[in-house]
Parts: structure tokens; C-alpha cells; sequence
């Protein structure tokens, strides 16, 4: 247990070695807050919602919605929730941990290998997955007492949300009503705690991807996301009580290239204690599901841009990808290009 940084890192004075980012991967000295981000009022006109949708996503890959449904006290009894849950005794958190990452409910330090990376992330994760809730459940904390309850009720409040958003972003592509519902059946969570870091220009919350997945939902409270634009590192602030949704690499091939899937990182900071809160939606790995660009969205003027893949292969080769050095979006991903 003494791998988890929130278990070690309080009253440090400094970024241990093993912390050290190599300098081209460090988070820099200044990075412009991006005041662009589209944020979307889901209580508003549906057809205005999803014009506003479509060009975000075309745009950013990315967007902030405000009225969606899940309701502030939900929102901020979860933040408490997950806040008891990191600053627990570390006995507390046995029957999660793990020094690799694997399936089920897991509580890791860091990233998918921790054991064969030669640098180390600044954060713990803990992560589950979560529908069908029957499934899913029993395997979650004991602890804090009512995280079963608290969690159950806040991942099918934003399945509701999840789906509301993805049939706007079918309907703005000009595709079918459900259109996305065979390949977003697993709904997964990722909490990711980083804990003050004595020098944040040293050492990152988590380095530079995209999503392998279709869509993602992010519930922050402190600054600490950053998005790539134009070549540059650009910082999305909180908005309170919103949610970042946040384009999964499927959705820019199942769209053909016409939305984006934008790379971001999380950085840490020296003054407080940050916790992501991250709901994924794709497709279920033990189902025998293609991913290729939607036929309508392929046609003489707009040629298919990517292979037709097995959801499972693209887990695999992806993932490897991502572990590789070198650029995450372009040319590293060209093997799924025809």
C-alpha cells in the first residue's frame, strides 16, 4: 500500500526521482485557460442544443454542459463521497488495491503497469465498472458505508444524461435515433485522486491521450484539465455543477473524421488536493462488435477514412499505441487508417 501517492505524499518537500517527468513531457511553465469551450444549457431549445453540440464537437471533440439532469446535491454529495474514500486509512482500502491494473474493482497507483513504468504519474485511480449495477456492485468499496447506494444512484443519472447527449450528437450527424446504443453498453468509472504535488512543474497528474472508448463524462471541481489546440496546451476551467463530455477516439471513426477526438492531459498543483470524477461509455468487450465509419456518413464526396476493426483488436493495438513515446493523435494511429 505504500505505492499509492496519497498514502506517502502529504508534507513531502519534494518531487521524488521516480516522479521526474523527462522535460519534454513536463507540463510547462504557462498554459493559456482556453475561454472558447462551448457550454451547452441542456434545459435549452433541442434542435439549438444540438447545432451547439455538432460544431463543439467538430471543433474541440469536446464541450461543457450545464442543466443535465443530474442534480447538485447528487453532484456534490459524490465529491464528499470520494473525498472519504481517498483520505481513508490505508487498511480501509485492502480489498481494492492492487499493484496492477486489471479487471474488476481496482484502487492503483499511477498507470496501467505501475511496476514497468520508468516514470510515475502523481495520482491513485480507483476503478469499477458499473451497468449492469446487479453485475457490477457487489465487487465495489465496503467503505466509506454508502458508497454502493450513493454510486448507484449517480451512475444511472448519468447513464440518463449519457444517452440524451449521444442521440443529439446522432441526430446532429444525421444518423438514426439510438443510433449509438450497440456500441456504448459498458458504462465504467475511473476516480482519479491527485494529491498536492511540492512542484507541479516536475512531475504530471496524467500524460497527454485520447479516450479509447466512444464518450466521456467528467465531473471536476479544481483546475487541472488541459486539452491540446493548435499545437498548444490549453487549460479548461470548472464550471460548477457541469459536466466536460469529452469525444472517445470511436466516435471520430464511427463519424468518418467529421468530429474530433481531442487529446488532453491532467496536471497537479501544489496548494489542493484534486479528484476527477470519470464516467466512459463504449462497447461491451465481451460482445463480438465492429467499429467502422457509419455507412451514411460514407459517400463519394466523403470517402471512408478508417478500417473496419474489432472493438477488442482496437483495445489491444490502442493501448499499445499509447505506451509507445512519440505524438498520441496523427500518425501514431495511422494503422487504423486506410
Amino acid at each position: 500500500m505504500a505505492l499509492l501517492v496519497s498514502s506517502w505524499s502529504n508534507g513531502v518537500q519534494s518531487v521524488p526521482q521516480d516522479y521526474i517527468m523527462p522535460p519534454e513531457k513536463r507540463p510547462g511553465d504557462f498554459v493559456t485557460v482556453c475561454k472558447d469551450i462551448p457550454v451547452i444549457n441542456l434545459q435549452n431549445d433541442r434542435s439549438e442544443n444540438v447545432q451547439q453540440i455538432l460544431k463543439a464537437c467538430q471543433e474541440f471533440g469536446l464541450f461543457q454542459v450545464i442543466n443535465h439532469g443530474v442534480s447538485e446535491e447528487m453532484m456534490a454529495g459524490i465529491r464528499v463521497l470520494y473525498d472519504e474514500f481517498f483520505n481513508m486509512p490505508i487498511e480501509d482500502k485492502l480489498s481494492v488495491y492492487s499493484e496492477n491494473f486489471g479487471k474488476g474493482c481496482t484502487l492503483y497507483t499511477s498507470g496501467l503497469n505501475y511496476a514497468k513504468e520508468d516514470v510515475h504519474f502523481w495520482k491513485d485511480t480507483l476503478k469499477h465498472g458499473c451497468h449492469p449495477l446487479e453485475e457490477h456492485s457487489p465487487s465495489w468499496p465496503d467503505k466509506p458505508a454508502r458508497y454502493r447506494e450513493e454510486v448507484g444512484r449517480y451512475v444511472v443519472e448519468v447513464r440518463k444524461m449519457g444517452f440524451k447527449i449521444l442521440d443529439m450528437i446522432g441526430e446532429g450527424l444525421g444518423l438514426t435515433e439510438g443510433y449509438f446504443a450497440g456500441v456504448s453498453q459498458e458504462q465504467s468509472m475511473a476516480i482519479n485522486h491527485y494529491p498536492p504535488c511540492p512542484d507541479p512543474s516536475l512531475a504530471m497528474g496524467i500524460g497527454g491521450h485520447t479516450d479509447p472508448n466512444l464518450i466521456t463524462f467528467l465531473q471536476q471541481d479544481q483546475y487541472g484539465l488541459q486539452i491540446q489546440k493548435d499545437g498548444k496546451w490549453m487549460g479548461i476551467d470548472p464550471i460548477p455543477n457541469a459536466f466536460v463530455v469529452n469525444l472517445g477516439y470511436l466516435l471520430k471513426i464511427i463519424s468518418n473524421e467529421k468530429l474530433k477526438s481531442v487529446e488532453h492531459r491532467g496536471v497537479t498543483n501544489s496548494t489542493a488536493s484534486r479528484t476527477s470524477i470519470v464516467t466512459f461509455f463504449g462497447p461491451n468487450p465481451g460482445l463480438p462488435i465492429v467499429i467502422e465509419p457509419a455507412k451514411k456518413l460514407v459517400t463519394s464526396s466523403s470517402p471512408q477514412i478508417f478500417k473496419s476493426i474489432q472493438y477488442n483488436d482496437f483495445i489491444v493495438n490502442y493501448l499499445a499505441l499509447l505506451r509507445k513515446p512519440g505524438p498520441r493523435n496523427g500518425t501514431a494511429l495511422d494503422p487504423y487508417r486506410l
